[in-house]
């Protein structure tokens, strides 16, 4: 599995992107100091793509996968981008508040902590639709991490399309996600331009 092993504070400041977005408190103090800052027109598209790629922790050839799922869906093929990403399960996971970080949710995931309508699913790409009842297993609930975990991400708002219970460590997904609902900061309508060259 191929993993990306550059520092998250550094690919944030090179990205122009809060680490709040991928589930991390801290601040860089350093500021990014290039000459000739002005990015064309291909560099502002393909900054946008990495953004997605790295808040979403997707590899590249995953990520073109999710876009040709979305241009054969119905509606704009960004929006349907944006919705495929975010309705994956390790995403899910860290919305709810089960997860600090998208890497660890990830993981959790990985570890078959999480079951999805009482069956055990260790694939973080899984793509969760409505009604699907999502939950800690029972046997991983009563351990010291998931209670860090739970006083960590007590504050965190969770998205309206999504009903979670931090104390049973259960949640639901009430509906899909609409573009509106999804607070990330990039512009998908750049990333369709990228591919459609």
């Amino acid at each position: 599995m191929a993993v990306n092993r550059v520092p998250v504070l550094k690919r944030c400041r090179s990205l122009g992107l809060d680490p709040v977005y991928i589930g991390i408190d801290k601040k860089s103090n350093r500021n990014l100091k290039r000459a000739n800052r002005k990015l064309s027109e291909y560099g502002n598209q393909l900054k946008e793509k990495q953004k997605a790629k790295f808040i979403y922790g997707v590899l590249e050839k995953p990520f073109r996968n999710y876009y040709a799922k979305a241009s054969r869906m119905r509606g704009q093929v960004g929006e349907n981008l944006m919705i495929l990403l975010e309705r994956r399960l390790d995403n899910v996971v860290f919305r709810m508040g089960f997860g600090r970080t998208r890497r660890e949710t990830r993981q959790i995931v990985d570890h078959k902590h999480v079951l999805v309508n009482g069956k055990c699913i260790n694939i973080p790409s899984y793509l969760v639709k409505a009604g699907d009842v999502i939950e800690i297993k029972e046997s991983v609930k009563s351990s010291t991490r998931y209670k860090e975990i739970a006083e960590q991400t007590g504050g965190r708002m969770t998205p309206s399309w999504l009903e979670a219970d931090l104390e049973a460590l259960k949640g639901n997904i009430k509906a899909l996600p609409t573009r509106e609902e999804i607070d990330v900061p990039v512009d998908e309508l750049l990333i369709v331009e990228l591919y459609s060259k």
